[in-house]
């Protein structure tokens, strides 16, 4: 069963699990500030999940990609959205600042 990491807290979940659901089944938000209230709800359309991730996730797909070529975000700077991440094994999580968590 892979283990999530963030901050100081170790998750545990299915393989295939969308990160999204897992953190906020949780107690854990991916979001910041008023994006708690306003975002998709998991679509992949406001960006408001966007987080480090490194580990055995799911690929980019084409609805992602997107969405982090739009500003605020680059895909430069290697964020992935939560909503869209399948966890397939072990993976650390990190958090950015930002209405978005951008700022890293």
């Amino acid at each position: 069963m892979p283990v999530i990491e963030f901050e100081n807290k170790k998750i545990h979940c299915p393989i295939g699990s969308q990160l999204r659901e897992v953190l906020i089944k949780h107690g854990i938000s991916p979001h910041n500030g008023n994006s708690n209230f306003i975002n998709c709800r998991g679509l992949g359309s406001c960006g408001t999940c966007a987080m480090k991730i490194t580990g055995d996730v799911s690929p980019m797909h084409s609805k992602e990609r997107l969405r982090l070529s739009l500003p605020p975000h680059n895909h430069v700077r290697g964020l992935r959205l939560s909503c869209q991440i399948k966890v397939l094994g072990d993976i650390r999580v990190e958090k950015g600042k930002g209405y978005w968590g951008q700022i890293l």
